[in-house]
């Protein structure tokens, strides 16, 4: 039973359950469950708690047994208001309104759009690389206007992501792509939501990465972020300017995350088969930086390095509207990790041209 709720934040509720083995810590989605109130019964998924896992720290409302959600406004028995299925045949499956359907007022300017314009977009393994790099473009270049594309790799819902919640009025928007949904603007593809960043949130820099929290089973090919490459690769076929956050750490503990994580070597090195820019933060400690100079020195057959200064760039990290977190870790646990990521930001803004481009005008 509900005993409290703790806080709430754009799509989501936090709450505090009773149960027979005793309290525990509730996430529950209105959209999906319904709101729930102190008293009610819930019904709760406990796997990811029962687990232990880093993101999952949640049990997972389910439903409310003894007070349903109220039926949808729209008429759900046409496709007037939209009929992608996200999290398709689960029983939460929401039916959505496509950024590119036909019942979107947005459908004839996506029907026409077929480029990106060569707009930079900078691609990430982990969802708590975003606040980091928006720190690094909007250094540099504080009137970009950025877009975030989810992919569907980690949590589905965007309404998971406090991150998102907190920089509300810092991006363009967010679009949710694939089974990922809860963004501004929903999206079948990573190529519709590339494509609709530029021709219908009017963004001068892409960013591209999956939500909360990732699937990793310590395997050259056994990770969310294999999509990464995937998605450098759309980004291209799109006519778009690829930039690759690397995954550096000094921080982590694993093995296959240090230095250089095996992630963005998988994803780069193996999955990408059209070349990016791949910046380096230019002046990391001695050791790391010859560690992560021979990690990368296979990639340079395909890939630019771009060796990025950091001058002021921590004052734009320290200065992110959202708290900084990877793996429990916080920017002076894990500084090579977010200045890494905020160079592929500053590089991006490098690219734009020096005044308004088309998609800023």
């Amino acid at each position: 039973m509900v005993s409290s709720v703790r806080r709430e934040w754009r799509g989501a509720i936090e709450l505090v359950v009773g149960t027979p083995d005793g309290m525990v810590k509730a996430l529950a989605y209105p959209e999906l469950v319904g709101t729930p109130v102190p008293g009610d019964r819930v019904l709760l998924n406990v796997g990811a708690l029962v687990m232990g896992l880093g993101t999952g720290g949640y049990a997972l409302v389910v439903a409310l047994p003894d007070r349903l959600p109220p039926d949808p406004a729209q008429d759900g028995t046409t496709r007037d208001s939209g009929h992608l299925v996200k999290a398709r045949y689960t029983p939460l499956q929401p039916i959505l309104l496509g950024v590119d359907e036909e019942a979107s007022p947005h459908h004839a300017v996506m029907a026409a759009a077929d480029t990106l314009d060569d707009m930079p977009v900078v691609l990430a393994d982990l969802h708590s690389a975003l606040p980091a790099i928006l720190a690094g473009i909007h250094a540099d270049r504080p009137d970009a206007r950025v877009a975030y594309v989810m992919t569907d790799g980690g949590a589905l819902p965007a309404w998971f992501s406090r991150t998102l919640a907190g920089l509300a009025g810092h991006l363009a928007g967010t679009i949710t792509t694939g089974q990922a949904f809860g963004g501004d603007l929903e999206a079948s593809t990573v190529h519709t939501g590339l494509l609709a960043t530029r021709h219908v949130l009017n963004a001068d820099i892409t960013i591209v990465a999956q939500g909360p929290g990732n699937l990793g089973t310590g395997s050259t090919w056994g990770f969310s972020g294999v999509a990464l490459g995937e998605a450098l690769n759309a980004t291209v076929t799109l006519g778009g300017r690829p930039i690759g956050s690397l995954r550096i750490s000094d921080g982590d503990a694993r093995p296959r995350h240090r230095g250089i994580s095996h992630h963005s070597l998988t994803a780069y090195g193996k999955v990408a088969l059209v070349p990016a820019d791949l910046p380096v933060p230019a002046d990391l400690p001695a050791d790391l930086a010859k560690e992560v100079t021979e990690a990368l020195a296979p990639l340079t057959t395909l890939h630019r390095i771009v060796e990025v200064p950091t001058d002021g760039l921590d004052a734009a990290l320290q200065a992110s509207p959202v708290p900084l977190s990877t793996m429990g870790r916080g920017l002076l646990e894990d500084h090579a990790y977010f200045i890494s990521a905020a160079v592929a930001g500053r590089h991006a803004a490098s690219l734009l041209p020096t005044s308004s481009g088309p998609a800023s005008s």
